[in-house]
């Protein structure tokens, strides 16, 4: 849509300089929230637990902020909304900030959160080998290998009150190509995820949540690829299946709880309406025609195709779910954790 392009970076612009006066002061950039809990009264899950984040954009709560709050945008998902692993600290007493922000300069600057989670982030690959959304923020997203070694460099180990989110593959799934060469990428993708939670667990983790791969075949861009999604399906299955032998040969099975995401959003879609939404996979939240760069990052109320899109449809963009969604999601993690006998 003309002038769109225009609009966002004339946004953006004039929140750099704003950055680059605030750094000039020798100020530092942050996005609301902390990484504690007022206390004020009991949270909703009956204990307090410690919430730390590893990921991409689907558990990122905030990285890219600084930036993208210039359109309104801050997160992968309806903005304002908050993504799942938010929605999680909340349940257990906790506020999750986002371990880094992007700065001015596009470099990732460290403040204080324990949400390591990025956009555009893969398992193992460098960042820079990628061109995601590189014109808005760079090619800085850390791997997941490289989120774990920067939160034990700075924090040393892991403690048995903390809840440790993993979610991780799906951008290794969206970028590995096409079946049969693709097959191999994934499955290394996920037995070193597997390897990342063995060192998770290593350096005293003792409550950590391991999500697969959603049916990213059955996202919107999944369905509006040639072959309707069958090949990113076969890919993300074949991630699953990977990823749970390598958990089961390392022994770590019994040491994690696992939330099976591919399943489950399956029968979300197939039973969408029972679950209290208009639109499933098959349309988007944040029309495309008003969101810069067709970005979940970049929406915000004024871009929703509908007023309350947020909680009527399922995908805010073609790969990231909508408010309602996550909500779902992270009502279904703390579900699991409560039948692992953590908690109610």
């Amino acid at each position: 849509m003309p002038g769109i392009n225009d609009k966002v970076c004339a946004a953006i612009s004039a929140v750099l300089i704003s950055l680059l006066a605030a750094c000039g002061g020798g100020g530092t950039i942050s996005v609301s929230g902390g990484s504690g809990s007022s206390g004020a009264a009991p949270p909703a899950g009956g204990i307090h637990l410690q919430i730390v984040s590893f990921g991409d954009s689907l558990s990122d709560g905030g990285t890219y902020a600084p930036i993208a709050s210039a359109v309104g945008g801050g997160r992968f998902t309806t903005n304002p909304g908050q993504v799942w692993t938010q929605d999680v600290a909340q349940y257990y007493g906790d506020t999750l900030s986002p371990a880094f922000t992007i700065d001015a300069t596009h470099k990732l600057s460290a403040q204080g959160g324990l949400g390591y989670a990025e956009g555009g982030a893969t398992i193992a690959t460098p960042a820079n080998l990628y061109d995601f959304l590189t014109d808005v923020i760079g090619n800085i997203e850390m791997p997941v290998t490289q989120q774990v070694s920067s939160y034990l460099a700075t924090h040393g180990s892991f403690n048995p009150n903390q809840l440790v989110l993993v979610w991780a593959g799906s951008n290794d799934v969206l970028r590995a190509g096409a079946l049969p060469a693709a097959a191999q990428t994934v499955q290394t993708a996920a037995t070193t995820l597997a390897q990342v939670v063995g060192q998770i667990v290593q350096n005293g983790a003792t409550h950590i949540v391991v999500a697969n791969v959603p049916n990213i075949g059955l996202t919107p861009k999944g369905i509006a690829s040639a072959d309707g999604g069958a090949n990113l399906t076969q890919l993300s299955q074949i991630f699953n299946n990977s990823l749970n032998t390598a958990l089961q040969a390392n022994g770590l099975q019994g040491k994690v709880i696992q939330i099976d995401s591919y399943t489950w959003v399956n029968q979300i879609i197939a039973n969408f309406q029972a679950n209290g939404f208009a639109v499933s996979n098959t349309s988007v939240a944040c029309d495309p025609g008003k969101t810069p760069h067709a970005t979940a990052l970049l929406c915000s109320p004024g871009t929703y195709a509908t007023a309350n899109a947020d909680q009527m449809y399922m995908f805010a963009d073609d790969l990231h779910p909508a408010t309602r969604l996550h909500a779902l999601f992270a009502q279904l993690v703390e579900q699991q954790i409560a039948k692992s006998g953590l908690g109610h």
